[in-house]
Protein backbone atom coordinates (compact mmCIF):
# COMPACT_ATOMS: atom_id res chain seq x y z
CA UNK A 1 0.00 0.00 0.00
CA UNK A 2 0.97 3.93 -0.68
CA UNK A 3 1.43 6.31 1.39
CA UNK A 4 -1.13 8.93 1.81
CA UNK A 5 0.45 12.26 0.87
CA UNK A 6 -0.61 14.90 3.27
CA UNK A 7 -2.18 17.89 2.01
CA UNK A 8 0.13 21.18 1.65
CA UNK A 9 -1.62 24.18 2.91
CA UNK A 10 -0.46 27.62 2.12
CA UNK A 11 0.06 30.11 4.86
CA UNK A 12 -2.15 32.84 5.19
CA UNK A 13 -0.19 36.22 4.94
CA UNK A 14 -2.04 38.78 6.59
CA UNK A 15 -2.14 42.07 4.00
CA UNK A 16 -0.57 45.09 4.10
CA UNK A 17 -2.57 47.54 5.07
CA UNK A 18 -1.57 50.67 3.26
CA UNK A 19 -1.41 54.09 5.10
CA UNK A 20 -4.67 56.06 4.37
CA UNK A 21 -3.33 59.51 2.80
CA UNK A 22 -3.30 62.76 4.92
CA UNK A 23 -5.67 65.34 4.16
CA UNK A 24 -3.14 68.12 2.94
CA UNK A 25 -2.19 70.55 6.21
CA UNK A 26 -3.74 73.84 5.71
CA UNK A 27 -1.56 76.81 5.97
CA UNK A 28 -3.37 79.34 8.22
CA UNK A 29 -1.90 82.28 9.66
CA UNK A 30 -2.14 83.26 12.86
CA UNK A 31 -4.66 86.46 13.58
CA UNK A 32 -3.55 89.13 15.68
CA UNK A 33 -7.06 90.97 16.42
CA UNK A 34 -10.40 88.68 17.05
CA UNK A 35 -12.96 88.73 14.39
CA UNK A 36 -16.85 90.77 14.95
CA UNK A 37 -19.62 88.53 13.81
CA UNK A 38 -19.42 90.13 10.16
CA UNK A 39 -16.00 89.67 9.88
CA UNK A 40 -16.33 85.41 10.53
CA UNK A 41 -19.26 85.44 7.93
CA UNK A 42 -17.18 87.42 5.56
CA UNK A 43 -14.28 85.49 6.07
CA UNK A 44 -16.24 82.23 5.65
CA UNK A 45 -18.44 83.15 2.35
CA UNK A 46 -14.88 84.12 0.40
CA UNK A 47 -13.24 80.60 1.67
CA UNK A 48 -16.39 78.58 0.87
CA UNK A 49 -18.26 80.34 -2.34
CA UNK A 50 -21.38 81.03 -0.42
CA UNK A 51 -22.99 83.98 -0.18
CA UNK A 52 -22.86 85.89 3.18
CA UNK A 53 -26.20 85.73 3.82
CA UNK A 54 -26.46 81.70 3.05
CA UNK A 55 -23.42 81.89 6.17
CA UNK A 56 -25.44 83.76 8.31
CA UNK A 57 -28.34 81.24 7.54
CA UNK A 58 -26.30 78.28 8.89
CA UNK A 59 -25.05 79.98 11.58
CA UNK A 60 -28.40 80.52 12.74
CA UNK A 61 -29.42 76.97 11.73
CA UNK A 62 -26.94 75.28 14.35
CA UNK A 63 -28.15 77.86 16.91
CA UNK A 64 -31.49 76.07 16.89
CA UNK A 65 -30.06 72.50 16.83
CA UNK A 66 -28.19 73.26 19.50
CA UNK A 67 -30.90 74.88 21.15
CA UNK A 68 -32.85 71.73 20.54
CA UNK A 69 -29.73 69.29 22.36
CA UNK A 70 -29.47 71.63 25.24
CA UNK A 71 -33.30 72.13 26.09
CA UNK A 72 -35.17 70.56 29.54
CA UNK A 73 -36.19 67.66 27.66
CA UNK A 74 -33.64 67.62 24.64
CA UNK A 75 -30.31 65.40 24.65
CA UNK A 76 -28.49 67.34 27.32
CA UNK A 77 -25.08 67.34 25.42
CA UNK A 78 -24.06 68.56 21.71
CA UNK A 79 -20.99 67.34 19.88
CA UNK A 80 -19.58 69.90 17.06
CA UNK A 81 -17.23 67.36 15.34
CA UNK A 82 -13.69 67.95 16.12
CA UNK A 83 -14.17 70.92 17.52
CA UNK A 84 -16.53 71.33 20.81
CA UNK A 85 -18.64 69.46 23.09
CA UNK A 86 -21.38 71.49 25.15
CA UNK A 87 -23.05 69.89 27.50
CA UNK A 88 -26.03 70.97 30.31
CA UNK A 89 -24.87 70.37 33.98
CA UNK A 90 -27.86 69.82 36.93
CA UNK A 91 -26.21 71.34 39.74
CA UNK A 92 -28.60 70.48 43.52
CA UNK A 93 -29.90 73.00 45.32
CA UNK A 94 -27.79 73.99 48.44
CA UNK A 95 -29.34 75.02 51.97
CA UNK A 96 -28.06 78.18 53.80
CA UNK A 97 -25.25 77.86 56.43
CA UNK A 98 -24.56 79.95 59.46
CA UNK A 99 -20.40 80.05 61.26
CA UNK A 100 -18.79 79.11 58.11
CA UNK A 101 -14.91 78.85 58.37
CA UNK A 102 -13.51 81.86 56.30
CA UNK A 103 -11.12 80.67 53.90
CA UNK A 104 -10.18 83.53 53.27
CA UNK A 105 -9.52 84.79 56.27
CA UNK A 106 -8.40 82.36 58.69
CA UNK A 107 -10.45 82.56 62.30
CA UNK A 108 -12.92 84.12 61.36
CA UNK A 109 -16.28 82.76 60.32
CA UNK A 110 -19.10 83.84 57.66
CA UNK A 111 -23.07 82.39 56.78
CA UNK A 112 -23.24 81.30 53.36
CA UNK A 113 -26.44 81.72 51.37
CA UNK A 114 -28.69 79.10 50.09
CA UNK A 115 -28.38 78.74 45.99
CA UNK A 116 -31.69 77.49 44.33
CA UNK A 117 -31.59 74.36 41.58
CA UNK A 118 -30.23 75.67 38.61
CA UNK A 119 -28.54 74.27 35.27
CA UNK A 120 -24.86 75.31 34.42
CA UNK A 121 -24.08 74.72 30.21
CA UNK A 122 -20.31 73.86 29.85
CA UNK A 123 -18.31 73.48 26.93
CA UNK A 124 -15.31 71.43 26.62
CA UNK A 125 -12.71 71.18 24.03
CA UNK A 126 -12.34 68.28 21.40
CA UNK A 127 -8.88 66.85 20.86
CA UNK A 128 -8.60 67.99 17.34
CA UNK A 129 -9.46 72.07 19.42
CA UNK A 130 -6.53 71.46 21.38
CA UNK A 131 -4.58 70.37 18.35
CA UNK A 132 -4.83 73.86 17.49
CA UNK A 133 -3.88 75.73 20.27
CA UNK A 134 -0.18 74.01 20.15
Amino acid sequence: MAAAKKKVTKKKTAKRKTAKKAAPVKNVKAIRDAYTKSQVFAHISEDTGLARKDVAKVFESLSDIIEGHIKARGAGQFKLPGLLKIKVNKKPATKARKNVPNPFRPGEFMDVAAKPARKVVKVLPLKALKDMAS
